[in-house]
């Protein structure tokens, strides 16, 4: 038998893609911010 716990690596599977979602939301973001003071600037 394996020694691997197959629900909680899905678990910690969703919570890894959960954060990797929200961290590009915060990079899309942020470059959408940035992409505005650059043009307020002209």
């Amino acid at each position: 038998m394996s020694n691997v716990d197959l629900s909680r690596e899905f678990a910690d599977m969703i919570t890894t893609q959960r954060g990797f979602q929200a961290s590009s939301r915060l990079i899309t973001v942020s470059d959408e911010i940035l992409n505005e003071l650059v043009n307020l600037k002209r």
